[in-house]
């Protein structure tokens, strides 16, 4: 990864999986306009990078993962500017959300406002002992406004994201996974869990594993069983798949070509 970044750190492991690093420590990695910027070019090199086979997104220093927004920058906005700041955001995580390879939180720290709704962009989330999660914009007079509100009721209902976001209140990590909203509590190191998980990951089909990410995307849109044959039956169509039925059937571990 050639890019620099006043903001970001992006690092990639001979295994091609990429490590993301929001790096503002002094500011609990919170989230200004620079920090935006820098991520929608980061993730458009990331797509474009062939070498990179799996990304972890983390924050730097062991406070936090990002702690929310830059409430400075939030304070000048206005009903127009506000609805191009949230729509800005929602476009940049969504954006993460839609990338064909598998992507981890590495939540070590403090994850609010944005800085949740970030790790809700991510596919998976893995958090670290001392993981705090929420979405306490209702204290500002404001509501999360990066997809926060969708993507907060896909992952643990209605009723308790409700809850969440009226209250405003930090949900410990015990709490997080055991309403879905984390994957995995680690006592060890976030980042090394996710890449431990990742690792498990790549050893499967990568074709497989992209069309798995197309078709749970497509959960509850009115599309999904549709979309679901349709990439079932693509995938019948690859070396991958003879290779992975072959060798179950030869009883050896399959050598995955990811075509």
């Amino acid at each position: 990864m050639d890019q620099s970044y006043e903001t970001l750190l992006l690092e990639i492991d001979e295994s091609g999986i990429c490590t993301l690093t929001i790096n503002r420590p002094d500011k609990l990695n919170a989230l200004n306009n620079q920090v935006l910027e820098e991520l929608d070019a980061a993730v458009d090199s990331i797509k474009e990078n062939c070498k990179v086979k799996a990304l972890v997104i983390t924050g730097a220093g062991e406070k936090a993962f990002v702690a929310g927004a830059d409430i400075k920058e939030l304070s000048s906005l206005d009903p127009v500017t506000g609805e191009k700041v949230s729509k800005k955001g929602q476009d940049i995580f969504q954006k993460i959300e839609d990338l064909t390879i598998p992507v981890i939180a590495a939540v070590n720290g403090y994850a609010l406002g944005g800085g949740c709704e970030l790790a809700m962009a991510c596919h998976l989330r893995i958090a670290s002992e001392n993981a705090a999660l929420g979405l306490p914009e209702v204290s500002l007079g404001l509501i999360p406004g990066y997809g926060g509100t969708q993507r907060l009721t896909q992952l643990v209902g209605r009723a308790k994201a409700l809850e969440f976001i009226m209250t405003g209140r930090q949900v410990k990590a015990d709490e997080a996974f055991e309403v879905g909203l984390v994957n995995q509590i680690t006592e060890h190191s976030a980042i090394d869990e996710a890449k431990s998980m990742l690792s498990k990951i790549l050893k499967q089909g990568p074709v497989a594993i992209k069309n798995a990410l197309l078709a749970v995307k497509e959960a509850g849109s009115g599309n999904g069983y549709e979309s679901e044959a349709r990439l079932f039956g693509e995938l019948c169509g690859t070396a991958d798949f003879k290779e992975g039925t072959g060798a179950f059937l030869e009883k050896r571990k399959p050598n995955f070509s990811g075509k």
